[in-house]
């Protein structure tokens, strides 16, 4: 005869009252995520089948051994060079698009706020700014470079003008939370005994935010290298534009040497953008 089942009693402490909660989410977000895999037609499976897999190791054995006669690196190495360039001259337009813009949504900098309530028409400015961030913004940089590939033609300008804009949208936002986040009594003090706006962005909200808003914008640039290269494939030069020319020839080996120089780049500009984030904390 087997024994009586014990019932099992958990210490009121030992109880999760949110494990209902978990589980109910949980189950939301696997019913949200399975249309659409079957929407976008997920199927990774397809990938172990015997013709992808000999593609694919066909694909593969053309990178080796990667091409490292000096001409080809001298090639490389210049149009390394020449993304670099794309990305700081286009971070140097964002900062030029993004600053001025900042100061203008700013609330913080605002004389008319100071009684309380803003009034209309600055506010409708404020407004009008922050809509511009968000067109500029929400364009990727690829489609940007898509655009001006058509308007100024083939090569680095197209790439410089797409992370110009696109970077310039972001930077905006995020100063502007920024700066709106920061103390206002040291600013508003200012504002109220007759000091401008510049300087009271200068002497009170700066000197707060400095090191956060460096921070942020030399993570940018390094997002701007790893952006550059991309806009390459749409014709915005730079050492995306000679990758995509060699994979359109067939010729893994250059393919497999520039992604190896790009690896290597993008860890350079991840460890200089973290000892710059150093320098300035």
């Amino acid at each position: 005869m087997p024994p009586p089942a014990v019932a099992v009693s958990i210490a009121p402490e030992l109880r999760d009252p949110a494990w209902m909660g978990r589980v109910f989410w949980f189950l939301a977000a696997l019913a949200l995520l399975a249309p659409a895999l079957v929407l976008t037609e997920f199927r990774p499976w397809t990938m172990l089948e015997p013709d992808a897999l000999r593609s694919t190791a066909r694909f593969v054995g053309d990178f080796f051994p990667p091409k490292v006669e000096p001409e080809f690196l001298l090639l490389v190495a210049r149009e390394c060079w020449r993304t670099v360039a794309i990305a700081t001259a286009g971070m140097a337009l964002a900062l030029l698009i993004a600053i001025p813009l900042t100061l203008i949504s700013t609330s913080v900098l605002s004389v008319s706020a100071l009684p309380g309530r803003m009034h209309a028409l600055p506010f409708l400015l404020r407004q009008a700014v922050r809509g511009l961030l968000i067109v500029l913004r929400s364009v990727p940089e690829l489609v940007w470079a898509l655009v001006f590939v058509r308007v100024v033609g083939l090569g680095p300008t197209a790439g410089v003008l797409a992370i110009a804009l696109t970077y310039g949208g972001m930077l905006g936002k995020v100063y502007g939370e920024i700066l709106e986040s920061d103390e206002r009594q040291a600013t508003h003090a200012l504002l109220r005994n007759g000091a401008g706006r510049l300087q009271a962005f200068f002497y009170a909200l700066l000197p707060q935010s400095a090191s956060e808003l460096t921070s942020y914008t030399v993570y940018r640039w390094e997002c701007a290298i790893r952006s550059s290269a991309v806009l390459g494939f749409v014709g915005a030069g730079g050492l995306g534009q000679q990758m995509d020319t060699s994979m359109k020839l067939f010729q893994g080996a250059e393919v497999a040497t520039m992604l190896i120089v790009f690896m290597l780049l993008v860890g350079l500009a991840d460890a200089a953008s973290a000892w710059l984030r150093r320098v300035i904390a």
